[in-house]
C-alpha cells in the first residue's frame, strides 16, 4: 500500500511539475500581497502595484530590490490615508515605463467598495534618474465620480497618454502640455463588454456572491513603439481592436468618424492585460489557457508560454534583457468570486518569459 501511495504521489509531482513551463521564471514573490501592475526600467528596475484592501495591505507601490519590497517614491505616500487623497496612494493601478525610462504611476482613486474618491484620481510622472514626482495630472476636466480609469500608455514623441475607462467603456486621451484630456469610443462596441459573455475559469464561472457574473469593458490597451497604434479590448468580450493614433489625437473628429477607423485584428479568446513590443508583436495574457499569446504583424496568434501558475495573469513589462514580466492576479480566486472563501494559491509571484526571436 505504501509503495502504491509512493508511486500516486510521485506521478502527481511529475505531472504538476510537467505543467509548468521551463521558459517560465519566476522573478519574485510577494506572500498574499496581490500585485496587480508591473514597470521594469532600462536599468532593470522592477516596479510592482498592490491594491489597497483592508487585508494583506503595507504598499501600493513598491520597488522590488534583492527580493524585498520597498515602499516607492517614499513611505508617505505609501501610508493608508485615505483624508489626503491628494498627497496619498488610494488604489494604485497600472505602471507604464516610457521610452526615456521614466515612470507613469496610474491611481484611479477607488479603494475597496468606497468607490471613487475624486480628489484620489491622479495620472504620476516619475523621473527615475532622481525618483522626483515630475508631474501629477489630476483629470478635473472628466467626471471624475463616474470613471474608473485603468490602463495607461505614453506617446512621449505626441506628448499623450492614453488610458481605458471601463467604467464608461471609453478610451481618455490625455494632453501632457496642457493637461486637458478628452474622452473618445465611449459606448463603442469596440470597447464594450460582451453581455452575453460568461468567464469561465479554474472550471467554474466567474460569479459573485449574488450571482452575477464578472465582467468588464475596455482594459488592457497596448501602444505600439513606433506610436501609430493603440490596441485595446473588452476583459469579457474576444476580439483584439486597434486605432491608428493619429484619429484618437484629433479633436476634430466626430464620435462616428472616431469608431469608423477602428480595426477588428483578431479573434483572441479572454484576454487582460497587453503590450506591444519593437518587433511589432502585441502580447495578450489567457486566463483560461493559463497562456500568454501574440498577436504578430501578420495576424498570426501564437503562444509564448503555458503555464499552470497563470491564474489570471494580469500585466506586462518588457525588461532591457529581453524578457516579458508579468503580473499573476488569481482574483477570480479571491472571496468576492468564491461565496466569501479565499481559493488563492500563495504566494503571489512575478514572472518573466524569454521574448522570441
Amino acid at each position: 500500500m505504501r509503495t502504491a501511495l509512493f508511486f500516486l504521489l510521485l506521478m502527481n509531482t511529475s505531472m504538476l511539475i510537467a505543467q509548468q513551463s521551463p521558459k517560465v521564471e519566476q522573478v519574485a514573490e510577494f506572500g498574499k500581497h496581490r500585485p496587480i501592475g508591473v514597470g521594469v526600467s532600462k536599468a532593470k528596475r522592477i516596479f510592482i502595484t498592490f491594491p489597497k484592501t483592508p487585508e494583506n495591505y503595507d504598499y501600493g507601490l513598491a520597488e522590488i530590490v534583492n527580493g524585498q519590497r520597498r515602499p516607492y517614491p517614499n513611505a508617505d505616500w505609501n501610508r493608508w490615508d485615505s483624508t489626503k487623497p491628494t498627497e496619498r496612494f488610494m488604489n494604485v493601478q497600472a505602471l507604464f515605463v516610457d521610452k526615456n525610462d521614466d515612470l507613469w504611476v496610474l491611481d484611479p482613486g477607488n479603494p475597496g467598495e468606497e468607490g471613487t474618491i475624486p480628489n484620489g484620481v491622479k495620472l504620476m510622472h516619475i523621473k527615475l534618474a532622481d525618483n522626483k514626482i515630475e508631474t501629477i495630472y489630476r483629470f478635473d476636466d472628466l467626471p471624475r465620480q463616474k470613471i474608473a480609469i485603468n490602463d495607461v500608455q505614453v506617446d512621449t514623441d505626441n506628448r499623450v497618454a492614453y488610458l481605458s475607462d471601463p467604467k464608461r467603456a471609453a478610451i481618455v486621451v490625455l494632453d501632457l502640455k496642457t493637461g486637458k484630456s478628452r474622452t473618445v469610443l465611449e459606448g463603442d462596441k469596440s470597447t464594450t463588454a460582451d453581455p452575453k459573455f460568461i468567464l469561465k475559469l479554474d472550471g467554474k464561472e466567474v460569479r459573485d456572491s449574488q450571482g452575477k457574473p464578472f465582467s468588464s469593458n475596455v482594459n488592457g490597451i497596448a501602444l505600439t513603439t513606433d506610436f501609430a497604434y493603440l490596441y485595446y479590448r473588452p476583459i469579457t468580450q474576444t476580439k483584439l481592436y486597434r486605432i491608428a493614433t493619429e484619429h484618437l489625437r484629433n479633436p476634430a473628429l466626430s464620435a462616428a468618424d472616431v469608431s469608423s477607423k477602428v480595426e477588428v485584428m483578431a479573434e483572441t479568446g479572454v484576454s487582460h492585460g497587453m503590450i506591444a513590443d519593437s518587433r511589432g508583436n502585441v502580447y495578450l495574457t489567457d486566463s483560461p489557457a493559463k497562456a500568454v499569446r501574440y498577436l504578430t504583424p501578420d495576424r498570426r496568434l501564437e503562444t509564448l508560454a503555458k503555464d499552470s501558475r497563470f491564474s489570471w495573469p494580469d500585466s506586462f513589462s518588457i525588461g532591457p534583457d529581453g524578457y516579458l514580466y508579468m503580473t499573476d492576479a488569481q482574483i477570480n480566486r479571491g472571496k468576492k468570486f468564491n461565496n466569501g472563501q479565499d481559493k488563492t494559491d500563495y504566494p503571489f509571484g512575478l514572472y518573466r518569459m524569454k521574448l522570441p526571436n
